[in-house]
């Protein structure tokens, strides 16, 4: 397995600057503005997408599995192939800047753009990805052009945005940072523990630890999506401006039952934990509605102990996803899941513990940045449209440290985390010009 490459604990981006302004200055891009080279960013999604590609068609490309890794180093070639310097944080999100542009900019506070490049289990190769190699493309074109900017431009990957080991966990890392402690308890979608995991691909916990930006390090973020919904493509519109992200909260109910004998047990006075569980499950469907008409709450992870065919499974632990566009809503709902859990475990005889990710509180999305999609979508003749993400994004966590906006392309079907998951290719080269003039408004 490839190991992960980092800084050290004091590398650069370990520093924060104190400062910086809450507002935005925006300026536009020209007549038509600079455009990306979209054979180029077509091309690099396509081989970044057969990193851990399956028989199916999906992407299976959880963090730090060595698919991961893989993609990474390929990344990070192709940055240097480039002349743009990469970095690497303790948690493993990946930093890319041009040394040239950033010249005598070095009291300025950057603009970021970015996304992700891990994939959910059986995933598409546009969730995450085109965010990424847009911004890296972005920054590639303002290196071969020399564009004069007022403030330097960075491309950022975040790691584990999918949530295996924790929601938003590497823009999460920059915002709240997590104890070592914290980083210890961490287990994956397939068990394994975090440290583990990241110790094998050169991780260190104690600089993972470090990670943290400090209010004013950032002038403004932004970064380019597809919508994983039906709204764009259904109205025929290309660009959507976000106007913000949803509150995303979950955790682990676990219901302990007893152990017995699935063949001399009688069905009378069992106490069985995937029962117990089972019946949880069913009742979820009727919680979000008594929040609000947008809340949803999922499980996609059922684990029984001891696992045995003819065990009566002493633990059954289920793995809750939850959301709503309020953050008091996505707390009712964990305190209404909780409740119901408490009173199907007295039904069945069953202890029950909730453990709760802390919730990731939703983020309406800056003014000022939306104008400046808006702005270039429409310098580049594209039609727009307000609209909100019901998906969980990094730019979410960003919004809590800087100016944020987020850039939505059509999603064919609406189709989102499957093998199905696709965008056109001209839908991808609007996007990725809008998220360009947009980066130039920002940085002019």
């Amino acid at each position: 397995m490839a190991a992960l490459p980092r800084l050290g604990r004091r590398g650069g981006l370990h520093r924060s600057r104190e400062g910086g302004s809450s507002g935005v200055e925006v300026t536009d891009g020209g007549e038509r503005g600079l455009t990306v080279d979209g054979d180029r960013l077509v091309a690099d999604l396509e081989r970044l997408a057969e990193f851990g590609v399956n028989e199916a068609g999906g992407i299976d490309r959880t963090s730090f599995s060595a698919a991961d890794l893989a993609a990474r180093q390929w990344l990070i070639a192709r940055c240097e192939e480039a002349g743009l310097e990469v970095a690497v944080d303790g948690i493993g999100n990946i930093v890319v800047s041009s040394p040239d542009l950033e010249a005598g900019l070095a009291d300025q506070a950057p603009v970021w753009t970015g996304s992700h490049i891990d994939a959910v289990p059986n995933g598409g190769r546009f969730d995450g990805p085109l965010g990424s190699l847009a911004a890296i493309e972005c920054l590639r074109r303002l290196h071969e052009e020399r564009v004069p900017l007022a403030r330097p431009v960075r491309a950022v990957v975040y790691t584990d945005e999918e949530g295996n080991y924790a929601h938003l966990f590497g823009s999460s890392a920059l915002t709240r940072g997590f104890s070592v402690a914290e980083l210890s308890n961490l287990v994956g979608r397939d068990g394994d523990r975090f440290a583990d995991t990241f110790a094998a691909s050169g991780g260190d916990l104690d600089a993972a630890a470090e990670v943290r930006l400090a209010p004013g390090a950032l002038h403004a973020t932004v970064e380019l999506h597809i919508e994983q919904g039906p709204l764009l493509e259904r109205q025929g519109i290309q660009i959507g401006v976000v106007t913000g992200i949803v509150a995303i909260g979950g955790g682990a109910v676990r219901f302990t039952g007893q152990a017995d004998h699935a063949g001399t047990t009688p069905m009378i006075g069992r106490r069985d934990s995937v029962v117990a569980a089972a019946e949880f499950i069913t009742l979820l469907p009727a919680l979000a509605p008594r929040v609000g008409p947008a809340a949803v709450v999922t499980t996609g992870i059922v684990r029984a102990e001891p696992g045995g065919s003819n065990v009566i499974a002493e633990a059954a632990e289920v793995v809750v996803d939850y959301r709503d566009p309020s953050t008091d809503n996505a707390r009712e709902l964990e305190a209404l899941i909780a409740a119901v859990a408490d009173e199907v475990a007295s039904r069945h005889g069953s202890r029950v513990e909730t453990h709760w990710e802390d919730i990731v509180p939703a983020a309406p999305l800056h003014s000022e940045v939306r104008d400046a999609i808006r702005a270039s979508a429409e310098q580049l003749g594209y039609s727009s449209v307000d609209i909100a993400s019901g998906a969980g994004h990094d730019s979410q966590n960003l919004a809590t440290l800087a100016p944020t906006g987020m850039i939505f392309v059509p999603s064919t079907g609406g189709r989102s985390h499957s093998p199905a998951e696709h965008t056109p290719w001209p839908d991808v080269v609007r996007g990725a010009d809008t998220l360009l003039g947009t980066v130039i408004r920002l940085a002019s």
